[in-house]
């Protein structure tokens, strides 16, 4: 028994170092882990996905004034319609949007999406989002939708590391840190290409 001690300890102590200057690093990184922007780009739809708080319609009406897509997609219960009178305030017309109000989650605002876009003819689809959430979003539609092609262009609200603590950035980051692994093993939602 006083071997097994003598063996044990050390290596649940290196295994636990091992664990935490790893889960330093992956926090560290995680802007890049988290992100993906797909740079300038056209779509026939813009997908707005609720959560946030003003940073996602925001990024929407530039978008939209850019003329990367000529109609949005609001999406997700709760924040449907606060996000839609946001768009149409800045002068998004009324007759370019529609309505997904019945999701509660990113597994469910793709889910519910999709079949909204297949009926808008949609091809080529933008998701709107905020920067920690790009990278999972975008695995949830392109699962539920591969004959759909996806780009992700994110709100950087919160990016700097200054505003983490602040703008209460850093615990959504450390939730999409549990997330995108959560979704591939509950939901076999791969975030990274493979």
């Amino acid at each position: 028994m006083r071997r097994f001690h003598l063996v044990f300890w050390p290596a649940a102590a290196a295994l636990a170092a091992v664990a935490f200057i790893f889960g330093i690093e992956i926090v560290r990184n995680s802007q890049r882990l988290l992100t993906v922007d797909s740079g300038e780009v056209k779509a026939d739809v813009l997908v707005v996905l609720g959560g946030g708080s003003d940073e996602r319609p925001e990024r929407a009406v530039e978008l939209f004034k850019a003329g990367a897509a000529q109609k949005i997609l609001v999406s997700g219960a709760g924040d449907c319609e606060l996000n839609v009178a946001m768009l149409e305030k800045s002068g998004v017309p009324a007759s370019a949007i529609m309505r997904e109000d019945r999701s509660t989650n990113t597994l469910e605002n793709a889910k519910l999406s999709v079949p909204l876009l297949h009926q808008m003819g949609a091809r080529r689809v933008i998701l709107v989002t905020t920067w920690y959430h790009s990278r999972r979003a975008l695995a949830c539609f392109e699962h539920f939708a591969p004959d759909i092609t996806f780009y992700s262009r994110p709100s950087y609200f919160g990016y700097q590391r200054k505003d983490w603590n602040r703008r209460d950035v850093g615990d959504h980051v450390l939730a999409e840190l549990v997330k995108l692994p959560g979704y591939w093993v509950c939901h076999g939602i791969c975030p990274y290409s493979l």
